[in-house]
């Protein structure tokens, strides 16, 4: 008993330290992200997938060139640099407190922490492209293709290393028992990462993205913690901790966006960490907005594609309710409170399987 309620301190205690960490750098990376300008010189007229986008530019012409991004920077960053100086003071002192303060373990965390970082990298890659206007997309920055295929490496490399390192094979279905699926675990782990990247499009309004990856890392930091992955519980509550202090500063007005270096970052590790706590038929509940939002944009170009006519005026779906008056914070907050409702509905689910 008394070890669980010193993991669950370790937990709390974590998300705090990070919290402050984040908070204490953070008029750094502002002042170095105004003062360099990087911020996209020209808006968006088209999307990703090269359509035009009138509705979208009407509504972002003004803060699209005006507003930095890399915000993202201080969420994986930080994440890094406070396990690393929790690893670095644990090989280093006897002091018991600080030993258990370390959440990097080889069975829990090594991988969903190579997941963010390197995923993070190379959304850093593309940001600034997009902010130097390098690449072949619209505005800068890699094309739908390169970034599609990028995604698919990456989860191509995480499907391989569960299915051949750890021997991973089977996907837990609550209510009913573990399945087995032999092979297909690598193609399953690949198209739960590109769908988690697709949701990314959330990132589109002031605190919206923050919010609800906040929401769905503090769902699975619950469920680990159930399963006694005590590190992995401390590494989502590490990153909920980031996601927090980069709210505060994300909120309207915002003074950064999170940027692919965030969201690619973050969609990557989550992956990683549904597979981790063996939750991934419960993810699409618990990201529910994640789906809401790239489902949304499927919709819509199947409709164009079939019917010749939309369904949103703008896609994804907050912009639709943008388009037709909602103030910005309005779609923001009911957002996350459907983001709430999902992830306690999804971890209810799968603490009775």
């Amino acid at each position: 008993m008394l070890d669980i309620a010193a993991n669950v301190i370790k937990i709390f205690a974590l998300a705090v330290i990070a919290t402050a960490i984040a908070a204490i750098w953070t008029p750094l990376l502002i002042n170095f992200l105004y003062k360099h300008q990087l911020w996209r010189k020209s808006a968006r007229t088209k999307t990703i997938t090269g359509d035009q986008a009138p509705v979208f530019y009407k509504l972002h012409k003004d803060n699209e060139t005006r507003v930095p991004r890399f915000g993202g920077l201080l969420i994986w960053v930080t994440t890094l640099l406070v396990g690393l100086l929790f690893y670095s003071l644990s090989q280093i002192s006897d002091n018991a407190w600080l030993e258990k303060l370390n959440f990097l373990s080889r069975g829990q965390t090594w991988l969903p922490l190579f997941a963010l970082v390197s995923a993070s990298l190379l959304g850093l890659t593309d940001d600034i492209l997009q902010v130097f206007n390098r690449g072949k997309y619209v505005a800068g920055g890699l094309n739908f293709t390169q970034r599609f295929l990028v995604v698919t490496l990456i989860g191509l490399i995480g499907a391989c290393w569960f299915y051949f390192k750890l021997d991973w094979d089977t996907i837990h279905i609550p209510l009913i028992n573990d399945f087995y699926i032999g092979l297909w675990y690598i193609p399953l782990f690949v198209i739960t990462m590109l769908a988690c990247w697709s949701g990314g499009v959330i990132d589109g309004l002031d605190g919206l993205a923050g919010g609800a990856f906040a929401i769905i890392f503090g769902a699975f930091g619950v469920i680990s913690l159930t399963q006694s992955q005590f590190d992995l519980a401390a590494f989502c509550a590490v990153i909920m901790g980031t996601i927090l202090t980069f709210l505060w500063f994300n909120i309207p007005p915002a003074r950064f966006y999170m940027g692919e270096t965030g969201i690619l970052g973050l969609t990557s590790a989550l992956t990683v960490v549904a597979f981790l706590t063996d939750s991934v038929i419960v993810l699409p509940i618990i990201a529910g907005l994640l789906v809401l939002e790239s489902g949304s944009v499927i919709l819509q170009l199947l409709s164009k594609k079939i019917r010749k006519k939309k369904i949103w005026l703008c896609t994804p779906i907050h912009h639709h309710f943008e388009a037709k008056g909602w103030p910005a914070y309005k779609v923001t907050m009911r957002f996350w409170l459907i983001g709430l409702i999902l992830a306690i509905i999804g971890v209810a689910i799968k603490l009775l399987g």
